[in-house]
């Protein structure tokens, strides 16, 4: 059985637990960049993955020996115990038709799995909410920018940023537990960035309209204002308040 994410995985686990990249490199990190191109990531992403498919080899014959042929299709799985991976993968199998199943379909099996043991919803429309991107890559380069809920759904809310709309789970946001007041500053504040933030702008401009969505206050500064007005103007998209 030679499966190349899983071989890759291992390869790297034996190479960082029996430090033999201290021959040429200071660090397991160095040694991945240098020698295969890898980031810390990519790297401790393979290593994850092949934990999960050696869990997975020892219950195969229970979904006739259909196992992953790809990172991506364990990656979902990584933060799950054993016994969940193997019930999701079982679950996803037949998902798909008997059939090696995409990531996407594992990633909803997990979802689902993750729905049935999270607590009710309990943000509300209007609420101020900072992201937390981590262990998702969709929400890569939003990191601890605020939102605003505009939408509550089961297990996730709909939440409006600095660069449009988005659909975020319970577990990658928190509330900033501002007043209604505060709340209410925000709004009008991400609608005067909503106006004039677009695709097609300068990317310095984009980059300090990005920079006021992650503001973690409920004002702007003096100077911050004064800057927001001149876009607005350049604009011609100003909001009166």
């Amino acid at each position: 059985m030679e499966i190349a994410f899983f071989e890759a995985g291992k390869a790297l686990t034996e190479l960082r637990e029996r430090r033999l990249y201290r021959s040429t490199h200071k660090t397991f990190e160095e040694y991945c960049r240098d020698r295969f191109g890898h980031s810390r990531r990519q790297s401790y992403l393979l290593m994850d993955a092949a934990v999960v498919f050696d869990n997975l080899v020892e219950i195969c014959d229970q979904f006739d020996h259909i196992l992953p042929t790809a990172e991506g299709q364990v990656r979902p799985m990584t933060k799950l115990e054993p016994q969940e991976q193997q019930e999701v993968w079982l679950r996803a199998v037949e998902v798909a038709g008997g059939k090696v199943p995409t990531g996407r379909i594992v990633k909803d099996v997990v979802q689902r799995i993750m729905e049935g043991t999270q607590v009710p919803n309990t943000y509300q429309i209007g609420e101020v909410c900072q992201i937390l991107a981590k262990d998702n890559p969709e929400l890569r380069g939003r990191g601890g920018c605020w939102a605003i809920v505009i939408a509550v759904n089961d297990f996730s809310c709909s939440v409006r940023m600095w660069d449009g709309e988005h659909t975020v789970g319970l577990q990658h946001f928190k509330s900033y537990e501002y007043l209604l007041v505060e709340c209410e500053q925000m709004q009008l504040i991400s609608d005067r960035i909503s106006r004039v933030y677009s695709d097609s702008l300068e990317e310095t401009v984009k980059s300090l309209l990005q920079s006021l969505g992650k503001l973690n206050r409920p004002y702007l500064t003096a100077v911050e204002e004064k800057l927001l007005n001149v876009l607005e103007s350049e604009y011609g998209r100003e909001i009166t308040p």
